[in-house]
């Protein structure tokens, strides 16, 4: 591809971005109430998408209207005048498809890299206070909001800010989703002092086995058990991410 190519895609990919936020920016509403949850992870591939998807046909079982919300999302495809997320895509079809897609993921850069990188690559800057707003449009409209991070806990969104800057922003409970492979001992403790020590609440953690043939997943679920603060929300186990069940809890706390 020659330098033209990739300018004009650069290009695309900026002003695409900047027209969603715009619309969202003289779309913001007031502060809302709505109850929710803000989803992070150990890692990437963690499972965050699949717990969250699933706890939004939990709750939205239970008869709550349910806005889902991945405000930064890196790693898309040009489809019907825009570029989209995969992860995204999944958690508006978990919700019901009853939202725009511009309303539940304001920023989506192409490459599958870092957040702060990809959005560099197209001259964006990630503005907190424009999320903020999109999510209160959201909760305005919900009984329920469930917002997907991006990466981890301290993946970084711009130069200054990461997803905990988010979450502080967004100000819902955190759940963190522990993706159950070699070293997610060390990264589940790490995440879980870090987000305790934000100004967050945090709802607990949940374990999600990310292959069938973990060798000893049931011990390292014992040491999780053992070592995390907050509480344990239960295990999804691997190829049961349609089920629901796990998150009966969930309603009881909305």
């Amino acid at each position: 591809m020659g330098l033209r190519a990739l300018k004009t895609n650069k290009n695309t990919a900026s002003s695409g971005i900047s027209r969603s936020v715009n619309r969202l920016n003289r779309n913001a509403t007031a502060h809302s109430t709505t109850p929710g949850y803000f989803i992070t992870g150990t890692d990437t591939d963690s499972g965050k998408t699949v717990v969250a998807c699933a706890l939004i046909r939990r709750l939205r079982a239970a008869g709550l209207r349910v806005a889902p919300f991945k405000p930064v999302a890196a790693g898309a495809i040009w489809q019907e005048g825009a570029w989209q997320n995969d992860d995204a895509l999944d958690l508006l079809a978990a919700a019901g498809g009853d939202w725009a897609y511009e309303q539940i993921n304001p920023y989506c850069f192409p490459d599958p890299v870092s957040p702060h990188i990809a959005a560099r690559q197209v001259d964006v800057v990630v503005d907190m206070a424009l999320i903020v707003q999109a999510a209160q449009t959201l909760a305005a409209q919900a009984d329920v909001l469930v917002v997907e991070g991006a990466g981890g806990w301290l993946a970084p969104l711009s130069e200054t800010e990461t997803v905990a800057d988010l979450a502080q922003a967004l100000g819902l409970p955190v759940l963190l989703v522990v993706g159950l492979r070699l070293g997610c001992l060390n990264h589940a403790q790490l995440s879980a002092q870090a987000i305790q020590h934000a100004a967050v609440p945090f709802a607990g953690w949940m374990g999600n086995q990310l292959a069938s043939d973990m060798p000893y997943c049931a011990d390292n679920m014992a040491t999780l058990r053992r070592c995390l603060p907050g509480r344990f929300r239960g295990m999804l186990p691997y190829g049961h991410d349609q089920q629901t069940d796990y998150f009966a809890w969930a309603v009881d706390d909305v």
